[in-house]
């Protein structure tokens, strides 16, 4: 029978979340193993005997991340009556946690790892992969809004819900440079207007050859199923 091991002298949770806390600040290129452990209150040793190596424990800390600084912006996507008012409160979600003054400010699976050496190129496709994950989510939520007649049929999806996710991105780097949470929330309301009006979906929203009221669609009437 293998030998039980040592018990751990410190709290795994409590180091995970200041781990977390550290490459939301810096980035994962900029949190060095030293800072790291320093943060965590651990030794190196202990840190490769509970979470493998630093990358294990950047994933592990973007898990964590998920599950608690994302999920009221997850939740508002999900529990929102209507699409309009679920990416109006997933973006507003996103506004209160990137500028909350007791955390670092914007969005950490935005900001830890856009560039580095290629070393992080692993790192860079986890984060990509999550983000693309998070778009997926905001499109599937908008076609629920056109099939169920909240948007127009022609609406294209996949650039409304490129062009909400890019706004969204915005705002964690905004937030990063120092806006203020009254700023991006009037961004968020502007933002907002860009959103198609049964029957009147803007230009650039409404796939090439698509029917416009200019084609023949009575102004104001139904689009049809």
């Amino acid at each position: 029978m293998a030998q039980r091991g040592r018990p751990r002298g410190f709290d795994r949770d409590h180091a995970l979340r200041r781990a977390m806390e550290l490459f939301w600040q810096v980035g994962y290129e900029g949190a060095s193993l030293t800072a790291l452990t320093t943060a965590m209150g651990i030794t190196p040793p202990s840190l490769y005997a509970a979470f493998g190596d630093k990358e294990a424990l950047f994933r592990e800390a973007v898990g964590l991340y998920d599950r608690t600084e994302g999920a009221e912006a997850d939740r508002a996507l999900w529990t929102e009556p209507t699409a309009r008012g679920a990416v109006r409160e997933m973006l507003l979600a996103n506004v209160a946690a990137s500028t909350d003054p007791h955390k670092p400010s914007g969005c950490m699976i935005v900001l830890a790892a856009m560039t580095g050496p290629a070393r992080g190129d692993q790192v860079r496709a986890f984060l990509a992969e999550s983000r693309r994950t998070s778009a997926e989510a905001l499109r599937r939520r908008l076609d629920d809004g056109r099939r169920s007649g909240e948007l127009p049929p022609d609406t294209d999806i996949d650039t409304l819900a490129g062009f909400y996710v890019t706004v969204l991105h915005g705002l964690s780097i905004q937030a990063r440079d120092g806006a203020g949470r009254a700023a991006l929330a009037a961004v968020v309301e502007q933002a907002m207007r860009a959103w198609p009006a049964a029957g009147h979906p803007p230009a650039d929203l409404v796939r090439a050859g698509a029917p416009t009221a200019r084609a023949g669609r009575r102004p104001g009437g139904p689009s049809g199923p």
